[in-house]
């Protein structure tokens, strides 16, 4: 994955695009080289589920809910459950990351294409609580901060891992 935040053309589309992918980029950079137990450590004693797999997963399924779920108005088929809503970044720990990451690329390839086939106007099928629809633009706007502000867990967890700081 080519990590760059400059769009080839600079409409609102492929800047859009471009700082998603950018962000997501980044995510699999603060992953590379990093053991699978290091991975899976949960540093910090108030956020037991705060490792660097638990995040990565987390980014895939926030990724599935939007797109697929509220945008496409599927089934939700997501890990979490009512009794365990963070299910996602508990069941990381038992995968490796790199199958981790490949899921969450192949995955965003997906994604690349619906957000390409489709107007930003474009409203999603499902509403959210408060009973509106939000838009493609909104979606690709709420997972480009999500990834960014879950990008900074990483980078802290990676420092905290392995000493590792700045990708």
């Amino acid at each position: 994955m080519t990590r760059t935040d400059v769009p080839e053309t600079w409409d609102e589309r492929a800047m859009l695009a471009t700082f998603l992918d950018y962000a997501r980029a980044t995510a699999h950079t603060k992953c590379e080289g990093l053991s699978d137990e290091d991975a899976r450590k949960a540093p910090l004693p108030g956020s037991p589920l705060m490792t660097v797999s638990g995040l990565i997963n987390h980014l895939r399924w926030v990724e599935y809910s939007w797109f697929q779920v509220q945008f496409l108005g599927e089934e939700d088929l997501g890990p979490w459950t009512d009794e365990d809503p963070d299910r996602e970044m508990r069941i990381a720990v038992d995968v490796p990351l790199a199958t981790l990451l490949r899921e969450y690329e192949e995955q965003c390839a997906r994604y690349r294409e619906l957000v390409a086939a489709n107007d930003l106007d474009t409203p999603a099928k499902r509403t959210i609580r408060d009973g509106r629809h939000v838009t493609m633009r909104w979606i690709v706007m709420h997972l480009i901060e999500e990834t960014a502000r879950h990008n900074g867990h990483i980078d802290i967890l990676r420092e905290m891992a392995d000493g590792v700081t700045g990708s």
